[in-house]
């Protein structure tokens, strides 16, 4: 049986009225016939009329529920965790470090998928990577944006945080000839300016609903358990995790990925997870930049 909206079920009955006043059997569209039927007649013809449109507008396909659930996030919003099940989001900051080649490779052999949220300085110039950022992004994860140089953005100006973000998108259009439409604050730092300029710049703004620890010299053990608290159940999760500790490379991501395998979990980047697979970046494309360039 097909369950109609609100908004569906106005229109049918709209369609009823508008086959009851313009019916062939309604006096008022055929003033001249020389016949008249008895007015019982004519309202019994009308409504049998328009219990047959109404019949067909039922029988219409209704809109699959989850084509109607999935909506690209809105900019300027902070988002925590997945809006589907089925999916584990790895999500990577503070790159692109030393271990990031290493851990693209864990990352394929499995056939997974995951999110870099990347900075221009905090390790370095981000263009001394240029060729790590490359790899990453030609492998399918998602690149993303931790700003350009890893600052405390709730005590930025709005000025400011415009120039932290548009900063690395001229990086990434220079490496990878993309601009990203994902971000994870430095500290996870959400007031002040923050989110009102990252809303005028389209970003969707992503923080995580389980902190792996690892910044906070936290074990890969002390990590996994975080995760086995947490459930492969309901709504994926986007853990807060970091490429330059060699432990979450080496150790932390193999057991994931286990892990996931063990509780059927799709790994896969974090716009996926959120029904937004095609919208991780903006829609222009840019020329990749030949030759060297610096910070």
């Amino acid at each position: 049986m097909t369950i109609l909206s609100s908004i569906e079920y106005k229109n049918v009955i709209s369609s009823c009225f508008f086959v009851f006043l313009f019916s062939p059997s309604s006096p008022s569209s055929h003033p001249a016939r020389t016949k008249p039927q008895p007015p019982s007649k004519m309202l019994a013809e009308t409504f049998v009329t328009a219990a047959l449109f109404a019949t067909t507008a039922l029988a219409a396909p209704a809109p699959n529920p989850l084509q109607l659930m999935s909506r690209a996030p809105t900019p300027g919003v902070v988002i925590s965790k997945c809006t589907q099940p089925g999916m584990l989001a790895l999500a990577y900051d503070d790159g692109p470090g030393q271990y990031n080649s290493r851990l693209v490779d864990i990352l394929d052999a499995a056939g997974a998928k995951a999110t870099f949220f990347m900075t221009g300085t905090l390790y370095g110039c981000i263009y001394n990577q240029a060729a790590a950022v490359k790899k990453a992004f030609a492998s399918g994860h998602q690149i993303a944006s931790h700003t350009w140089s890893h600052g405390h953005m709730s005590s930025f100006s709005a000025a400011q945080v415009a120039s932290e973000m548009t900063k690395l998108e001229t990086a990434f259009a220079n490496i990878i000839g993309k601009k990203p439409l994902y971000m994870r604050p430095p500290f996870l730092e959400t007031g002040n300016q923050v989110l009102p300029v990252l809303k005028s710049m389209g970003y969707k703004v992503i923080t995580d609903d389980i902190d792996s620890g690892d910044w906070n010299r936290q074990t890969p053990a002390q990590s996994e358990a975080k995760f086995m608290q947490a459930g492969a159940y309901g709504n994926g999760h986007i853990p807060l995790m970091h490429e330059v500790y060699q432990s979450t490379v080496e150790t932390l991501t193999p057991w994931l990925i286990n892990w996931a395998k063990q509780n059927n979990l799709r790994l896969v980047t974090v716009a996926e997870c959120l029904g937004d697979k095609n919208g991780a970046y903006q829609a222009q494309s840019f020329p990749v930049h030949q030759g060297p360039l610096s910070c």
